[in-house]
């Protein structure tokens, strides 16, 4: 059914896009609305200004053909360091390292995949590239005629012209100019939790919003970007997430053991899952790492919970994370130096009847178990388990 708009506006909507696109007086939504969380690639982490049109292509090559799109990957997106200059009408076009961002959308979606791109409320990107500051709607009609399905925006050098209480309007201008755009394009909110975004991010619009600063490739990082989650899980939910940032898995810096505790809490904290490794040299360790349909599964199950915090005690760390089925993700997690046995109490996470349990990550039937589920867990590792 369709519904014609006022006669000024000359447009015309579907009832599923009344609150998006007909200045209904109803809060902001999203154009896209990821029922569960994004899963894709991101530049940043791994090539940051060195990114490329050809580092793009080999990102999209490496998803279709290394078992990334069948486990769920799909936004193949660029950071930073993208942007040259405007023309004289305004007009953002990309530096030489992009000749043609049309014909590398066109690839992209020609593997059956999405591509995103990125810019900054501000004058300046972080890197000192063009912003969107004065061009918000120019910009994201530039991005909608590339074919763009994503849009990070960073709130970088935007602090330089804006209070800090008009951010929740900045993000809004940036929203309802995609929406304007007919294009339906997901919004990734970047402001590092200020303001306290999860109160306010899906009012103008986020899909997502970080909760952080940057991650960087070491546990420290990684461990105080997943506690950032801790006491704000009710407001994830379908279409909109609380974002810790990006993955660092497979860049090297962290163990074996480290790059699983931090895949794992992503998932149970129903995190973005963006890959940020170099996945033309990924290892077999690494994929098995980003490709455990059973780890992903808790990520983007769809009720939508994202995980909470059960038990901390000292290093020793337990979260639950409901599931659709009935069942509950829980990870057992040990911050300390040596390897721990440690002890869920299944009453804790309303279990009151013998369960049974699984190993997500050795993708194995442990048994039932009645009262308490104990596992060996290593040096800043971590047991995936699902109880039911």
């Amino acid at each position: 059914m369709l519904i014609k708009t006022k006669t000024a506006e000359g447009l015309r909507c579907s009832i599923g896009l009344l609150i998006l696109a007909c200045g209904l007086n109803l809060p902001a939504r999203a154009q896209t609305v990821p029922a569960t969380p994004p899963m894709g690639w991101n530049s940043w982490n791994h090539f940051a200004c060195k990114v490329s049109d050809a580092v793009v292509r080999a990102a999209a090559d490496a998803i279709a053909s290394n078992g990334m799109k069948d486990a769920g990957y799909v936004y193949v997106n660029i950071d930073d360091c993208w942007q040259g200059e405007r023309d004289a009408q305004g007009v953002i076009h990309p530096n030489s390292k992009f000749p043609d961002m049309k014909a590398l959308a066109a690839y992209v979606h020609s593997k059956g995949l999405k591509i995103g791109i990125y810019s900054s409320p501000g004058p300046k990107t972080c890197a000192g590239y063009a912003g969107s500051y004065k061009h918000e709607e120019q910009d994201a009609m530039q991005y909608a005629a590339w074919d763009i399905d994503y849009l990070k925006y960073d709130w970088c050098s935007a602090s330089r012209v804006y209070k800090p209480e008009e951010i929740s309007a900045v993000y809004k201008k940036m929203h309802d100019a995609l929406v304007k755009t007919g294009r339906p394009i997901v919004f990734s909110m970047c402001q590092y939790g200020l303001k306290a975004v999860w109160h306010w991010g899906a009012s103008v619009g986020g899909n997502l919003w970080r909760t952080t600063d940057d991650i960087s490739d070491n546990y420290q990082s990684m461990y105080f970007n997943a506690h950032s989650e801790d006491g704000i899980e009710k407001y994830a939910g379908p279409g909109h997430w609380n974002d810790p940032d990006m993955l660092e898995v497979g860049n090297g810096h962290m163990s074996h053991d480290e790059y699983i505790t931090h895949m794992s809490l992503w998932c149970i904290l129903a995190a973005p899952l963006l890959a940020g490794n170099d996945l033309a040299k990924m290892t077999p360790e690494t994929s098995a790492i980003l490709t455990n349909s059973e780890a992903i599964a808790v990520d983007q199950d769809p009720k939508g919970v994202q995980g909470h915090w059960v038990s901390h005690d000292g290093p020793y760390e337990i979260l639950a994370k409901p599931l659709s089925d009935g069942s509950t993700a829980v990870l057992l997690m040990n911050s300390g130096e040596d390897t721990e046995r440690m002890t869920l109490t299944l009453k804790d996470i309303g279990v009151f009847k013998p369960a049974d349990i699984r190993d997500l990550w050795a993708k194995k039937d442990l048994g039932k178990f009645k009262g308490t589920f104990s596992a060996e867990v290593p040096k800043h590792g971590a047991v995936l388990v699902k109880v039911h």
